[in-house]
Parts: C-alpha cells; sequence; structure tokens
C-alpha cells in the first residue's frame, strides 16, 4: 500500500489581522488550546509588559512571567519557573529573543506554545528552532512548530520600522536558498523536499513582487503569511535548508569575524541572498532582488550594513566554515580571494548603477 499522504507539521490557528491580540483568550478556549485558561504567558519587559495591561483582563486564569534575555539560561530558567504550574499551554508575547525563549522552555515541559510576536523581523515566529545565546555562542534548538500563530498588525505597526525590513531581507533570502537546496540536489544528490521548496519558495516570490510599503496592511499580511510558510517549510524538511542556503553563510560569517560590528540579520541575509543570485548568473534576478531591498529601504551593498569592499569579500571567503557540509554556489565555486573581490565588484555595480 502507498503512502499517499503526510502529516504535516504547523499550527492549528493563523490568525494575521488589525485586532487579533483582543482575540487571544476566544480563540484559545474555542480550539481548546487552554480550555480551562490556565496559561503561562512569556512576556518581554518593554512592549510585552504593555500588552499585559491590554489583555490581562481577557485571560484572568494566566501566569505572567519576564524574560530577561535570549540566552540558553534565560530559557531554562523560564522553564523552571513554569513547571510548578499546571498550565494547559505557553504563550509567548514579544520579539524573536522572547519567543525563541518560550519555544524552548514550552518544549522543555512539554507544552504546546503559542506564538504572540511583536514584530516581523524573522522566520522564527512559527519555526521548529529555538535559535539561543549559550557558552559557545549561539546555538539553534529544535523544538515543536507552534500550535498558534496570532500577528496582530496593528501591534507590528507600533514596533521600529527597522524589524519589518529585517523580515523582508529573511523572506526573500528563501529565493536564493532554494536555489542553493536544488543546485545540491543536482551536484551532490541531496535530497530535496518538493513542499518543503514550494512554500519556502512562494512566501519569498510573494513578498519580492508585492507592490506595498512597510506600512500597508496587505504587505505586512503577505510578509507575516511568507514568514509563517517558511516555518513550516522548515519543519516539513526537518532541517533550515529551505530558507538558508549561501545568505545565511555569508550572514554568520560576518557575525563570526565581526561580531561587535555585525548589523541585523534580515538586512544581513538580503544583501547576502542579492550577491549569492548574481554568483549563480542570474543576473536579473538579482538586480530585481537588490530593488525591492533598496524600495524598502534594506542595504544592497557591504558598505551599506557598515563594512568595506574588503571585509565582505573576506567573509564570503570563509562563509563555507560557518555550515560545514552544506553544499551552495560559494562550495560549488570555491572561488578564491582574488575572484570573489572581481564578482563583488561587477555585483555593486550591476545593482548600483
Amino acid at each position: 500500500m502507498p503512502v499517499l499522504t503526510r502529516l504535516t507539521p504547523s499550527p492549528v490557528v493563523v490568525d494575521i489581522r488589525p485586532g487579533a491580540l483582543d482575540d487571544l483568550g476566544a480563540v484559545l478556549a474555542d480550539e481548546r488550546i487552554a480550555q480551562s485558561g490556565r496559561l503561562a504567558v512569556a512576556v518581554s519587559a518593554g512592549s510585552g509588559a504593555r500588552l499585559r495591561e491590554r489583555i490581562a483582563p481577557s485571560l484572568p486564569g494566566a501566569a505572567w512571567f519576564e524574560v530577561g534575555g535570549g540566552t540558553l539560561d534565560d530559557a531554562i530558567r523560564l522553564a523552571a519557573g513554569m513547571k510548578s504550574g499546571a498550565y494547559d499551554a505557553v504563550v509567548g508575547i514579544g520579539g524573536g529573543k522572547v519567543i525563541d525563549c518560550a519555544k524552548y522552555s514550552a518544549a522543555r515541559i512539554g507544552l504546546p506554545l503559542v506564538a504572540v510576536p511583536t514584530n516581523l523581523a524573522h522566520d522564527g515566529i512559527c519555526s521548529p528552532v529555538s535559535n539561543l545565546d549559550n557558552d559557545a555562542g549561539r546555538g539553534s534548538y529544535g523544538v515543536p512548530t507552534p500550535i498558534a500563530l496570532l500577528v496582530d498588525l496593528t501591534v507590528i505597526r507600533e514596533a521600529p520600522a527597522r524589524f519589518v525590513r529585517s523580515g523582508i531581507g529573511e523572506a526573500l533570502s528563501n529565493i536564493s536558498a532554494i536555489a542553493d537546496w536544488e543546485l545540491a540536489h543536482r551536484v551532490t544528490g541531496e535530497k530535496l523536499d518538493g513542499l518543503a521548496a514550494a512554500m519556502a519558495r512562494q512566501a519569498g516570490e510573494a513578498v519580492l513582487r508585492h507592490p506595498g510599503g512597510c506600512g500597508a496592511d496587505g504587505f505586512l499580511t503577505v510578509l507575516a503569511e511568507g514568514l509563517a510558510l517558511s516555518g513550516i517549510a522548515m519543519s516539513i524538511a526537518g532541517h533550515t535548508r529551505p530558507c538558508s542556503g549561501a545568505c545565511h553563510e555569508i550572514s554568520h560569517a560576518l557575525d563570526h569575524l565581526y561580531p561587535r560590528r555585525a548589523a541585523n540579520h534580515g538586512e544581513q541575509v538580503g544583501v547576502g541572498a542579492a550577491f549569492a543570485t548574481y554568483l549563480r548568473g542570474e543576473h536579473g534576478t538579482a538586480r530585481l532582488m537588490a530593488g525591492v531591498l533598496r524600495r524598502h529601504g534594506l542595504p544592497v551593498v557591504a558598505q551599506e550594513l557598515g563594512f568595506s569592499d574588503e571585509e565582505f569579500v573576506r567573509a564570503v571567503g570563509f562563509a563555507p566554515e560557518t555550515r560545514p557540509g552544506r553544499y551552495t554556489i560559494l562550495e560549488h565555486l570555491a572561488l578564491s580571494p582574488s575572484d570573489i573581490r572581481t564578482v563583488y565588484a561587477e555585483y555593486v555595480t550591476a545593482v548600483t548603477g
């Protein structure tokens, strides 16, 4: 008997609209996520604390926990604090650090996680990964996909615009990441999951082709949907390949080589994606991608990230070391520093001329 279908790990609720946060209590009850109302809610000291005043009356049975930061120790302390309560679910309300801590803590104590992001800076809002700082730097920890995702566009618009811009770079980088995955499939025989690739690619293409700006509900909805689909694509694949290729290798290299100067993650992967696309010979697509980044106020060259051309060239050369065993256009071409310097100069001319 052939396998006709497969189970896809995904949230039972995805609610993206203005005012979605006001219905959090009703959603949890209606979907039988927390019928008793016993919730552990993790928030930040900043925006999360302000939101607590707004929604606490609708969650009378909730216990509130403040997340101190985005480290593994923070997540372990959060789990220890929640462990003593008989909760139905964990709700994480805040930015990436809060969501990642809440995801890890919920997994540690065996509870479902409801993600309520207050910005759209990255694709971790619905991913099966928690990125947490540890004694060795930063680690990625596998966790279950959130059981529900609520994105209140009114709250998103209140966050600094740079967070939306970061999410744009993250979503667009999917297009480059999928091209790298397909390259690895052709050259090395690496298994390619067509469904995961399709979801991640379409998430990136939707953001690439949308004419709206960062403050429009229509564009923010497409961006939030794209980031959610990216997370689900990683769950389907069982790894980050659908959303991480040479673009992320370059960003990780910048983080490693210049830890005190690294720019916003989404900005770095956006530049990395446009440059990697140019390296593949897809010059028209690279120019299109750079044009969209520019339209939304994101960098397209190294100097706009705060790095010199030579520093960027060094990072591109070092990038394959950040993900041993991952095959991308960087590993495929194996360019010398001189070659990287030449092609980067050509890229700069192409996207700024």
